[in-house]
């Protein structure tokens, strides 16, 4: 089902305002199991069942769990209590994530959350584009190039080439981000993936190159889950691993492509 922005946050901002009025229920009830349903249907069209914030909701246990330290006689009641209290705990979790979850339509935008049964295809599609750089890319550019334009020109030649060319925008898109606003080469909304070009003429552009992207990519992964740098380098980069790897390191939704002239 296709959502708005409003109406989403809307429907979030009731299922908040819904967690003050369980406060007064008990752990799975029927008016609180009847809210877990509905949530879970609403996360998992907003976000899709393989979302952290729809996996950690459904998880949540909203009674205690482990060993209770009482006596025979008090067991059930100081049991009743603790449930109650775990019972509310989660209550407050679930309005933390419901908030989270506002938090990040309004970043991103409704359409850039969904993360949906079969990732494994979405997975696919982003490496047959990586493919395309890897194979492909340094035939398109016949001449040393001068500009990043260059990269970029070619890039798109290649894109439309494997008739890709419904599937992505080229410096249509700004993604504001403290006091700068950033403009992505391409942008690939169906696979939630932005590629960026840039061009390594001299040591000194290596080392520039290296602070762009780290604050591209801070700017960027507010609204967008996988990144792509295309680094066209004129034999300036002497140790290609240790230039990915200090840009790739603990993140697997970067990708790093050093393509040599």
């Amino acid at each position: 089902m296709k959502r708005s922005k409003t109406t989403t946050i809307k429907d979030l901002q009731k299922m908040i305002k819904d967690t003050s009025k369980l406060r007064k229920s008990y752990s799975h009830s029927t008016e609180h199991t009847r809210w877990i349903s509905n949530c879970l249907y609403l996360l998992e069209d907003i976000f899709g069942e393989n979302s952290r914030i729809y996996i950690t909701f459904a998880n949540l246990p909203w009674r205690f769990r482990g060993t209770l330290a009482t006596d025979a006689f008090r067991y059930e009641h100081d049991l009743g209590q603790k449930n109650q209290e775990y019972f509310l705990r989660d209550l407050d979790t679930a309005k933390g994530m419901f908030e989270s979850a506002i938090d990040q339509i309004k970043q991103k935008g409704i359409e850039n959350v969904y993360e949906g049964k079969n990732p494994s295809n979405q997975s696919s599609d982003i490496v047959k584009i990586i493919s395309l750089i890897d194979t492909k890319l340094r035939k398109f550019i016949r001449k040393i190039p001068e500009k990043e334009k260059e990269i970029q020109d070619a890039l798109e030649n290649l894109f439309i080439g494997a008739d890709l060319d419904k599937e992505f925008t080229r410096e249509k898109e700004t993604i504001p981000y403290s006091s700068k606003s950033y403009i992505p080469d391409f942008v690939f909304k169906k696979i939630n993936t932005i590629i960026e070009v840039k061009l390594c003429t001299s040591t000194t552009k290596e080392k520039e190159i290296i602070s762009e992207i780290n604050d591209d990519i801070i700017a960027y992964k507010t609204k967008y889950g996988n990144l792509i740098f295309v680094v066209y380098d004129l034999g300036i980069i002497r140790d290609q691993e240790k230039f990915r790897n200090s840009l790739e390191e603990n993140n697997e939704q970067i990708v790093v492509k050093v393509i040599k002239h």
